[in-house]
């Protein structure tokens, strides 16, 4: 596919701390949100960080339903994008005995609108995710303002 026909691209390391109540929860959301095709999953890598802080990485297609669930849907998923490297900074912001879900994906939904300013000359600058956290304080900051 040429790349003039992709949407942007977001990396996101999601961890699941030690003892956390792991529901699944999260996971028919994403599926819905493939099927749907807003997103495409381009590569997906679990990440497993032991007690004694040694840690591995894994391609969904190693594991099991038991350990990953639905996500086996995604075995197979690379596009070399996650790489060794990788698994190794997100193994080393998580806690020991913690486990980490790395998801490459494609904005599907803003794959028309980028392919247009790319035609049209147009050059990203810059990119800045804001977190949810930062939204949330900026506005009760404007609401103790106003």
């Amino acid at each position: 596919m040429p790349s003039e026909e992709f949407g942007p691209i977001d990396v996101v390391v999601i961890a699941a701390p030690a003892g956390a109540p792991v529901t699944g929860e999260a996971i028919p959301i994403l599926l819905d949100l493939v099927d749907r095709g807003i997103i495409r999953v381009l590569d997906a890598r679990f990440v497993r960080k032991e007690a004694d802080g040694a840690f591995s990485g894994f391609d969904f297609a190693d594991l099991d339903r038991d350990t990953v669930g639905e996500l086996t849907v995604f075995a197979g998923a690379t596009t070399g994008l996650l790489n060794d490297h990788d698994v190794a900074l997100a193994a080393a912001e998580i806690d020991p005995g913690s486990a980490a879900v790395m998801i490459v994906y494609e904005n599907r939904w803003a794959a028309h609108f980028a392919n247009a300013v790319r035609r049209n000359g147009g050059v990203v600058v810059a990119f800045e995710r804001i977190g949810v956290q930062e939204l949330i304080d900026a506005l009760d900051a404007a609401d103790a303002a106003a």
